[in-house]
This record gives C-alpha cells, sequence and structure tokens, in this order.
C-alpha cells in the first residue's frame, strides 16, 4: 500500500526536486492574488510570484478582473530566489514563446476568437491576443470601411475576428472582422433568398451599371441582375441609355440559382402600368407572417 502511495505521487516528488533555471517555463496554478502580484502553486518546494508588471502588456489589464484563483498560469523564471525565497516568474517572457506559436495555429486552423477593442489608432484599432498587440484595419472592422472618426467607436467592443498575419520576426499581428461579418451576412441573405419565389414582382433601386447588365438593390443588402437583354423590348448597346443609378425600377424575379437572383423589366412591359402591383408572399419569422418583400427584408434586420 505504501509502494502505491508512493508511485502515485511520484511525478510531484520529482518535480519538487527537478533543477529550476533561468529561462525555463514553468507552469502553475493561481493560489493567491494582490495588488502587485500573483502567487503560483509550483508542484515545487518553493511558490512562484509573478509581479503585476509581469503579467501582460495590455494597457486595460486588471490583475483583480483578469486573474483568479485556480487560473493555470504559464510563466518564465527570471530568478530563481526573489530575495524571499521564491521563483520570480514572468508570464509576458513566457507570452513571447507561447503565444506566436497558439496565434500561428489559429492562423492555419482559420479560428475565429473574440478581442476586445482596446485603442484607437491611425487607420485601424487595436486589441491584444495571447498577450500579443494586434492590428485591425479600418477596412477590416466592419463590411464596409470605417472612416477615420468613426474608429473610436469601437473601443470597448467585443469583435469575432480572424488572423490574417501571424509575423513573430517583426512581431507583427493583424486582425479582421471582417470575414466573420460577411459570412454572417450571408447566410442571413441566403435565407432570405430561399424565401423568395421566382414570379415575384416587386421595385428596387439601380446600384450599379455594368456593360452586361444593372444590378438592381431589392432591399439592404439583397441584389438581383437585370441582364441587358432584360431591360427592355429595344436592343440597347448599354444600360446606361435606358437607367441611371438611384433611378427605381420595377422588376420581376426570373430565376434564382446559387444564391443568386435574376431579374427582368421587360417581362414587366407588356402589362399596363396601371395592373402592375407588388406580388405578396408569405415569409415565416419569428412566429410572425411577413406580406411583402420588402416587409421580409425589414424583419430579417436588413
Amino acid at each position: 500500500m505504501a509502494e502505491e502511495t508512493m508511485n502515485d505521487f511520484k511525478d510531484e516528488i520529482e518535480r519538487s526536486f527537478r533543477k529550476v533555471k533561468e529561462g525555463d517555463i514553468l507552469e502553475g496554478v493561481v493560489i493567491d492574488i494582490s495588488d502587485t502580484e500573483i502567487t503560483l502553486d509550483l508542484k515545487y518546494y518553493t511558490q512562484g510570484i509573478i509581479k503585476v508588471s509581469d503579467m501582460s502588456d495590455d494597457p486595460k489589464f486588471s490583475i483583480h478582473r483578469d486573474v483568479h484563483i485556480g487560473d493555470e498560469v504559464s510563466a518564465t523564471v527570471i530568478s530563481t530566489d526573489d530575495g524571499n525565497g521564491n521563483i520570480l516568474l514572468s508570464k509576458k517572457e513566457a507570452n513571447q514563446v507561447l503565444a506566436w506559436d497558439k496565434l500561428k495555429e489559429l492562423l492555419d486552423n482559420e479560428t475565429y476568437v473574440d478581442v476586445k477593442v482596446s485603442e484607437a489608432v491611425k487607420s485601424g484599432c487595436v486589441a491584444y491576443l495571447e498577450g500579443i498587440r494586434g492590428f485591425i484595419p479600418a477596412s477590416k472592422l466592419d463590411l464596409q470601411y470605417v472612416e477615420e472618426d468613426k474608429i473610436p467607436e469601437y473601443v470597448g467592443k467585443t469583435l469575432k475576428v480572424k488572423l490574417i498575419t501571424v509575423d513573430q520576426e517583426n512581431s507583427k499581428l493583424v486582425m479582421s472582422a471582417r470575414e466573420f461579418l460577411k459570412e454572417k451576412a450571408d447566410k442571413e441573405r441566403a435565407e432570405m433568398i430561399s424565401n423568395v419565389e421566382v414570379g415575384l414582382v416587386t421595385e428596387g433601386v439601380v446600384e450599379s451599371l455594368q456593360n452586361y447588365g444593372a444590378f438592381v438593390n431589392l432591399g439592404n443588402g439583397m441584389t438581383g441582375l437585370v441582364h441587358i437583354s432584360q431591360i427592355c423590348n429595344q436592343r440597347i448597346a448599354h444600360p446606361s441609355s435606358v437607367l441611371k443609378v438611384g433611378q427605381k425600377v420595377k422588376v420581376k424575379v426570373t430565376a434564382i440559382k446559387d444564391g443568386k437572383l435574376s431579374l427582368s423589366m421587360k417581362a414587366l412591359e407588356e402589362i399596363a402600368a396601371t395592373e402592375i402591383t407588388e406580388e405578396k408572399i408569405e415569409f415565416k419569422s419569428e412566429g410572425e407572417a411577413t406580406t411583402s418583400l420588402a416587409d421580409m427584408l425589414r424583419k430579417a434586420g436588413f
């Protein structure tokens, strides 16, 4: 029985007598927190101490808010004796070794992570991840480019980001919130389009003109294409000869494929203007039935 007990504690006994030197990375559990330092149980003959200044590079770091009893912490040995018989450690130094490996893993796996914006700077925002200072460009803060005077509004917000640059050699970490927002918008748009039926007649606004046709916005983000051959019965060289950006037009949904809407204005030309009315569709959203495309888009948050 005694032998089994010794075997049970063999690893801990070996750890308690191992040789610790400066530069080693040790793991410990937080057992005490004060205003100036945290104390770690290292499963060693003495405890580990991390001064608050050696915890994080994040200027927003709070020892009482961000550290809790029972947390597991990895830290680098600064000194084997802090003057009181404890091992002096630095979590910041360990972060420099461990964090970049974790960041590279997040980059390779295209993992989304939550970060809190701590500072607005020129052309973007700063947020810390794994203790490393990261940059989110203004072009990656939202679906559209965020103007400089609007950037401070993001400070304090938590964003779901994807890592796009992890360069340890140059201490460069760049993140983007746009990918997650785009995926979310695409999913919502696909759900919206799945409730649109071929044959629907509705009103939209000409969003852009291309050589091959006109894109018509049917409501805050849901856009369909009117091919040049479907603009009118007459043959035209370019959509601009009939349409202009910002013009309101009536269109008919003629096809839905791969989440894209094909529209036609020509299909309505044979119908007298007084007879053209917006067709009704049923769309269930959170227990409510909307009866028009405009209502449907508004209910879905577009």
